[in-house]
């Protein structure tokens, strides 16, 4: 059952008319960290979030800082097939939570954390023992969790699939049931939603589209990402237009506002992706994140500009 505890200051009654709904937007004044794996460092999903959020709430201001990293996990596993050892949350969580100092750290992992293998109890553990130490870091400073649980693996999509008597398994070769990995991965994060931790269950959410937004199986399109906001935004008590994916993903991208969010949200999770520092196959680290600050900056204020004159 999930804990909405975490949202008790916030009363949801309307969110149609401008004082309360403006003073009680969800996420609002506080700096959210968004951390994840390729999906997350593709973040169309937040630009979607934040998009819906300054279009409704038009008073409020929305500090976020998404550095989701390509091929990262929390597990710190990599299987033997992939080019070089997967980047591992731990390497960088702690740089992330002393340099952003967020008060909501939202995170989506498990899509790589079982390396596309069957499942097996030292994985699980993995995987296990990574979401509880995220928890764990983003507590001792006092910042809130969001779990995002894996999007769904789809099968029909990837034509190199192997069955459980393959000699390996890699994203290459994925085990064709891997889905039935992240199913276990969810189940497990649902039961952590308690207190200061809130779990949002994006597998359940996204299996009614899981067909029709991925052509790889792992990665959503657009129309994949938004389902996730949709899921996120519902969980948060935010009502957004319920049209068929595509067509929203087309009304969105022809909204002059949707360009300018997604240009200030992109060049600030790169600018803050390096500053952080990583290390995938090489070592990244830059000395600041003043340029994409400036450039956020700049941005806003064309933001303002539109949410003022509706």
């Amino acid at each position: 059952m999930r804990s909405l505890s975490f949202w008790c200051p916030i009363v949801f009654v309307c969110l149609c008319h401008s004082g309360l709904a403006q003073k009680n937007a969800p996420l609002s004044g506080q700096k959210v960290l968004w951390l994840g794996d390729s999906i997350t460092q593709a973040g169309d999903y937040i630009t979607f979030a934040e998009y819906y959020l300054d279009k409704q709430y038009t008073s409020s201001r929305f500090d976020f800082v998404g550095i989701g990293l390509a091929s990262e996990t929390v597990s710190c596993l990599t299987e033997n097939d992939h080019p070089f050892p997967r980047p591992c949350l731990a390497e960088r969580l702690k740089r992330a939570l002393d340099l952003v100092h967020p008060k909501v750290v939202i995170a989506c992992y498990g899509m790589n954390d079982g390396i596309y293998h069957p499942q097996s109890p030292e994985r699980m553990t993995a995987f296990q023992k990574g979401i509880r130490d995220l928890i764990a870091a983003a507590r001792a400073r006092s910042a809130r969790v969001i779990l995002l649980t894996p999007p769904p693996f789809e099968r029909v999509a990837v034509k190199t699939a192997v069955d459980e008597n393959a000699p390996d398994f890699s994203y290459k070769a994925p085990y064709e049931k891997y889905d039935d990995v992240l199913v276990d991965y969810a189940a497990w994060e649902m039961t952590l939603a308690a207190g200061d931790v809130t779990v949002i269950d994006l597998h359940t959410a996204l299996k009614a589209y899981r067909q029709s937004f991925t052509k790889d199986g792992i990665h959503p399109d657009l129309s994949g990402h938004l389902a996730m906001t949709r899921a996120i935004l519902k969980d948060l008590r935010v009502d957004v237009p319920q049209n068929p994916l595509s067509v929203e993903v087309s009304r969105i991208q022809a909204d002059p506002l949707y360009a300018v969010v997604k240009a200030a949200r992109e060049k600030r999770s790169q600018g803050w992706l390096d500053y952080v520092g990583y290390t995938r196959d090489k070592k990244v680290k830059a000395e600041n994140a003043t340029a994409a600050e400036n450039a956020s900056k700049d941005l806003q204020t064309q933001i303002d500009l539109i949410r003022k004159a509706r």
